[in-house]
């Protein structure tokens, strides 16, 4: 009895002494964001990235000096590389359903008249038939059109909405085109130019494939705001993060799941805050692979920009990706004009690449507006504008004035260099400091 009862006090001393192991507290749902990631309150907001960007601009670098060459992208800041597909030998494939995004009648293609001299037709470079490719968990076979879904995740299960993806694998081969609109959710002529863009695009006669994205911000959409639901610009989150806020979550999704598939980007927007930009395209002109991508959209005008961190065009072309912002219109209008605009320029682009063959008429080559800038108001009160979008003003030209309609007094804003009238506010009640017209001077295009 006696050993058994030093038996038990010796067994209850030793597990007595061993510490508890407990399960570690989660933390997901209340960690902050990683270090370094930006964080911003609704007061920390841009006032407009069209006047932001262009204002923080770096000026555009000289020509290169005799011997030199300019610095392309290599690719060595390039965002993570996607994770590798998995051995499809040993996963069944999970094919896309090939559906006819609109039905239209096959257009006519011009037969080639260039000759070699000899009379005789130069012999066609037989085109190279392409490949399957997987994107969103789908595969695309060639010569078909799907829509897939994409989510990123930040809703309630239950509640979780999908965002469309519009995508044309063309029968040949050819480089990836993507097109992204509504990343702000108010920016509506984007969404019509990525729609008329895709669904006019025959898959047995396109080169390459076409990825749309026409509403990245679906929530903002559905409530007509530009923001996210936590307020945040989705514009600035940019390539984002899986640990971070909602919008770097976001970014990070779209980011890795679709842009980094991409081998150009032409991210879609109008202006912001009641003001209307001329059909132009925003593009780093210091990187000259972007530069000389931005021939190939016909007669629109350049706005050089290198942009601003967070944006997708700025992580876009930091990832080797060649990236232009085309902006056209206003918010929360559909535009015909404007979306004619973008979708012309679109089709330029793509038979410049090869990716398609239309009877195509080139216009007249926009000039590159290099230097850019915006004229503020100096008081506050009415704004009336005396010219319109797309006018060409002299220095002191008188643009528009402010009125105060307590006092009657009338403020006139001046140009203050010759150029065009690239951007403006629509007529609106504005304050000192409001950005009222954005000039832009005429710059020549490089190599020129």
């Amino acid at each position: 009895m006696l050993r058994a009862r030093l038996r038990s006090a010796i067994i209850y001393a030793l597990t007595s002494s061993i510490p508890v192991i407990t399960a570690p507290t989660v933390l997901a749902e209340t960690a902050s964001p990683e270090a370094g990631a930006p964080s911003l309150a609704v007061t920390d907001l841009a006032e407009d990235e069209n006047v932001e960007d262009v204002e923080h601009s770096e000026p555009r670098r000289g020509a290169p000096q005799s011997g030199e060459s300019p610095v392309a992208n290599t690719g060595k800041d390039r965002g993570p590389e996607p994770a590798p597909a998995p051995d499809k030998a040993d996963t069944p494939r999970d094919i896309a359903p090939n559906i006819d995004l609109k039905e239209v009648a096959p257009r006519p293609e011009p037969k080639p008249e260039v000759t070699d001299g000899s009379g005789n037709e130069p012999e066609a470079v037989a085109p190279v038939p392409a490949e399957s490719f997987t994107l969103l968990g789908k595969d695309i076979l060639p010569g078909t059109a799907t829509r897939l879904a994409w989510s990123p995740g930040i809703q309630i299960a239950g509640l979780s909405q999908i965002t469309p993806v519009l995508v044309v694998n063309g029968v040949n081969q050819g480089p990836t085109l993507c097109l992204t609109g509504a990343v702000h959710g108010d920016e509506l002529n984007g969404i019509e130019i990525v729609r008329r863009t895709l669904y006019d695009l025959n898959p047995e006669k396109l080169s390459g494939r076409i990825i749309g994205v026409p509403i990245v911000n679906l929530t903002g959409f559905q409530q007509g705001s530009r923001y996210l639901p936590d307020r945040r610009d989705l514009n600035r989150h940019f390539p984002g993060s899986p640990n971070g806020t909602l919008a770097d979550r976001v970014a990070h999704s779209l980011f890795t799941k679709v842009i980094q598939h991409c081998d150009m980007l032409v991210d879609i927007h109008t202006g912001s805050l009641k003001r209307t930009n001329l059909p132009q395209l925003r593009a780093d002109m210091n990187n000259p692979d972007v530069a000389e991508f931005t021939r190939g959209f016909d007669s629109m005008a350049v706005v050089h920009s290198t942009g601003s961190p967070g944006m997708l065009r700025t992580a876009a072309t930091r990832a080797g990706i060649r990236t232009v912002t085309l902006e056209a219109g206003e918010s929360l209008r559909i535009q015909e004009h404007q979306i004619d605009a973008g979708v012309n320029s679109l089709n330029s682009l793509m038979e410049k690449h090869g990716m398609i063959s239309r009877m195509f008429v080139w216009g007249e080559p926009e000039p590159v507006y290099y230097d850019s800038t915006w004229i503020r108001a100096q008081h506050g009160g009415i704004l009336f504008s005396e010219i319109k979008l797309g006018a060409t003003v002299s220095e002191g030209e008188i643009l528009g004035y402010v009125a105060d309609p307590i006092t009657n007094e009338q403020h006139p804003i001046r140009a203050d260099t010759d150029g065009r009238v690239i951007g403006m506010a629509v007529d609106q009640v504005v304050m000192a400091g409001f950005a009222a017209f954005h000039i832009g001077t005429e710059a020549q295009i490089p190599g020129e």
